[in-house]
């Protein structure tokens, strides 16, 4: 610092001497010029995601690198929408057991076989998906291939195991209960109602207090089938390795499907509604609202996730000020309008939710909310080329971002195998962003929003929120 005040105190010539002549109009385009060819060339050079389905239709996918670790998981299409009102927390009681011992590795003994390779076990259950991934050393593939098929076919349900595993369910559901802010699951109550998807995925007190271990046995039975798998992995890893050991631990009779016993999804039907949890004692307001949006496969999804990136997303503590790229956020940071606020496009196969969250103070709730409709209602009328340049260009940087890590490409693979049945590769991607404009956003817009009957959840001091008859009619614009 002392150096550069001295600077700026000397003379043009010490300027010059410490920062060097600035460069040309010239030299500044021909980077510009590599720096979009290398980003062109980066899509193109991605490395291939080779699948091959084995005889019991268990899908093996992987993309190879020059990583010294690797990231082996397995996706399963099995979460809380196969479950109904009675048996609803079966997924996540499943989780939970399964990561704590089989019957070839009881107890901790699983635990330290995985700690004994210095790799990182974890799971996660979805309202469509579970999974769980390993990450280790390359060299280790073969053995997380082992234990992640031990996991999925001989999951122990010891009985004293599953009574420790309530307990700290119980204890979940409790923390869960007492923090109201989560609106998320509000909004799916009421969107869906009446229909699998407003279940939550931990399930609720009453079911978790009763299930046996013969309802997670039955629920592992159904679900847990090789045609409804994806065994997934990333990293510095050989494909052919990879279906070899598939082959050698994948191939159990009971992961076939026994006739007619796959599990089909039922339409989920989406309900234009509001659920309210008025709370005066909590300082903020948690809102969301929400039209109904595509399934995973609709292509409508990558004009929707450009129109999200035109309405941006601020906090607080973000940077910048009034100098936002999103009109929402410059006008939320000059009437202090709120906390927090974030766009959202929750896909599943046949539906989705897509819409904005924010947090605000009691008395600003009104206005954010009006801003956030008018936004919406702009994007419907007047979008600009401008706007879906910039929405572009970030969305581009985020898929970029995104795969960052054998982790997340690992997820990213099981994932779309599971919604798409492929990978889709990142330049087509590419493709679909670039071939979006102004008039697709007007378009798809008013297809999904204008004029909609939107869900709405709202927790906390929300005496401001007006009645819903009010905020459905801010979803069109009467103009003469």
């Amino acid at each position: 610092m002392a150096a550069r005040s001295v600077c700026r105190a000397g003379s043009a010539a010490g300027r010059a001497l410490l920062w060097g002549p600035r460069p040309s109009a010239a030299l500044l385009t021909l980077t510009r010029k590599r720096g979009a060819a290398t980003y062109a060339q980066t899509l193109q050079n991605m490395p291939e995601t080779q699948v091959t389905t084995l005889e019991n239709g268990l899908r093996v996918a992987s993309e190879e690198s020059n990583h010294p670790t690797c990231t082996v998981g397995v996706w399963i299409e099995a979460g809380s929408r196969y479950e109904d009102s009675k048996t609803n927390g079966t997924a996540f009681y499943v989780e939970h057991m399964a990561l704590k011992g089989t019957k070839k590795r009881p107890g901790s003994a699983f635990e330290k076989e995985v700690e004994s390779l210095g790799a990182h076990l974890s799971g996660y259950t979805s309202r469509e998906h579970t999974a769980f991934y390993i990450k280790a050393l390359s060299k280790d593939m073969p053995k997380a291939v082992e234990l992640l098929s031990d996991l999925v076919q001989n999951c122990a349900l010891e009985d004293s195991q599953m009574e420790k595993e309530r307990v700290v369910i119980l204890q979940e559901l409790k923390e869960m209960d007492s923090n109201l802010t989560d609106d998320l699951d509000y909004l799916h109550a009421t969107a869906y109602q009446g229909t699998s998807l407003a279940h939550t995925v931990e399930g609720t007190t009453d079911n978790i207090k009763r299930m046996t271990r013969g309802d997670l046995a039955s629920y592992i039975d159904t679900h847990f089938k090789a045609p409804r798998m994806v065994l997934a992995a990333a990293g510095g890893i050989s494909h052919k390795e990879l279906v070899d050991a598939a082959k050698q631990h994948f191939t159990g009779a009971h992961l076939t499907s026994k006739g007619d016993s796959v599990p089909t999804l039922k339409r989920c039907r989406f309900t234009g509604s509001e659920i309210r949890a008025r709370d005066d004692g909590l300082p903020l307001a948690h809102i969301a609202l929400a039209v109904e949006g595509p399934g995973w496969a609709d292509p409508d999804n990558v004009v929707l996730n450009v129109a999200n990136a035109i309405i941006g997303r601020y906090d607080r503590t973000f940077g910048g000020g009034k100098n936002q790229s999103s009109k929402l956020a410059t006008l939320a940071v000059e009437h202090n309008l709120c906390h927090s606020f974030e766009p959202f496009n929750t896909c599943y196969s046949d539906t989705g939710l897509f819409g904005f969250h924010f947090v605000s103070d009691p008395l600003s709730v009104d206005d954010m909310m009006f801003c956030a409709q008018g936004e919406w209602m702009r994007l419907c009328t007047s979008t600009t080329e401008s706007e879906v340049t910039r929405a572009k260009n970030y969305l581009r940087h985020a898929m970029v971002a995104q795969l960052d890590g054998t982790t997340r490409v690992c997820e990213n693979i099981g994932s779309h195998l599971l919604h798409y049945g492929r990978r889709i590769p990142l330049e087509e991607w590419d493709a679909r962003i670039s071939a979006v404009d102004a008039k697709m956003v007007r378009d798809v817009c008013s297809k999904y929003i204008y004029d909609k009957c939107p869900a709405i959840a709202a927790v906390g001091p929300i005496e401001q929120l007006l009645d819903y008859n009010r905020l459905r009619s801010a979803m069109y614009w009467v103009r003469l």
